[in-house]
């Protein structure tokens, strides 16, 4: 197994603080669209909120998805020299970004416990990290 400068969960909690600004920015513009033609008046319906929930987590995937993708940094962890690989140092492919879209939603939803783990994984592997077979390294 290779040895990885693993990235501990401060580091990783701080660019996704900087990825959330630059993710409510996207999900503000990408919505604004949308409620201008329903006129809003569909916000009532659950119908109309679960679709754009859903249109939402889909942008969100897009910015996610395609920065893993594409050099293994979003903005955020570009800016603490952090980056995502598969376990056996290659970029992502598709299914490994949307898997670890995905179970990240689970570790925030249970309150974090999911992030937390870092703490107990030598390693410093989220649950996200685990079932996607991915990790965080620190950039030299």
């Amino acid at each position: 197994m290779t040895e990885w400068n693993h990235c501990g969960l401060g580091r990783r909690l701080l660019a996704i603080l900087y990825d959330s600004i630059v993710v409510l920015a996207i999900l503000f513009i990408a919505t604004v669209p949308v409620v201008f033609l329903t006129g809003g008046a569909l916000e009532e319906s659950l119908l109309y909120r679960t679709v754009l929930q859903a249109y939402e987590l889909l942008v969100a995937f897009a910015f996610f998805g395609g920065f893993w993708r594409t050099g293994g940094q979003t903005i955020g962890m570009r800016a603490w020299r952090i980056r995502v690989i598969r376990d056996n140092g290659e970029p992502l492919r598709w299914r490994d970004a949307a898997l670890r879209y995905l179970v990240a939603i689970v570790s925030w939803a249970v309150l974090g416990l999911g992030f937390a783990w870092s703490l107990f994984d030598r390693e410093r592997r989220t649950w996200h990290d685990i079932a996607s077979h991915t990790r965080l390294i620190r950039d030299a």
